[in-house]
């Protein structure tokens, strides 16, 4: 298996660098080679999709799988060729795999019809339910893990616009770094067994630091 990056994949389509990036970005549309560079596309990009989204999907929207490959689509198209597709490449992080890709279909599918269907739109009476619904549908999309690259920032991007429907602000995921990050991938791990209390932990968090609490 072959190390690229954050991840480590196998040698397909999708598993391709820029040439002269060293391995560390991959091909791109832009010619980009360098990694900071990319980083701050990707980055400004990001706050591009998201205001645009926010024109797109109303409070009373309920998310669809499509929904899912339109966002990313939108993010990283003007980046990625393969942006907006499911992953044809598995994928690990830490020694942790991923759903395999000939599953991601499948499991996009049953996410549509499980958490989506169940907690979008995000409109519930209580802040716990609000917390419960956030963190479901992110640690199950994270671990589908549907795209090659851009899933836990495609995952935040659709948590703050349930949390808009929720009628809280902007979630601030500034508190996911350091220690907190081992926290997170722990959480995401602990879904495998629909375990969700530690995710709900993590958007406690969020939302304290978010409304100041």
């Amino acid at each position: 298996m072959k190390k690229s990056g954050r991840y480590n994949t196998s040698v397909l389509i999708e598993d391709q660098f820029e040439p002269g990036s060293r391995g560390r970005v991959l091909k791109n549309l832009l010619g980009v080679k360098g990694k900071r560079k990319m980083d701050e596309i990707e980055a400004a990009e990001h706050k591009r999709a998201l205001k645009e989204l926010l024109y797109i999907y109303d409070a009373g929207h309920r998310f669809t799988a499509a929904d899912i490959c339109k966002i990313h689509k939108i993010w990283l198209g003007g980046i990625y060729e393969w942006a907006g597709k499911y992953r044809q490449v598995n994928i690990s992080k830490g020694g942790f795999m991923f759903a395999a890709a000939n599953q991601v279909p499948r499991l996009m599918d049953a996410f549509e019809k499980g958490p989506l269907e169940t907690y979008t739109p995000c409109h519930f009476a209580s802040l716990d339910d609000v917390i419960k619904a956030l963190a479901v549908v992110h640690t199950e999309l994270v671990l589908i893990h549907p795209f090659r690259e851009g899933n836990g920032r495609l995952a935040r991007i659709l948590a703050i616009i349930m949390g808009l429907q929720a009628s809280l602000p902007p979630l601030d995921f500034s508190v996911i770094r350091g220690k907190k990050r081992d926290e997170y991938f722990a959480a995401v791990q602990a879904g495998m067994d629909c375990n969700y209390a530690p995710m709900e932990k993590i958007f406690r968090d969020l939302l304290r630091r978010t409304l100041q609490w």
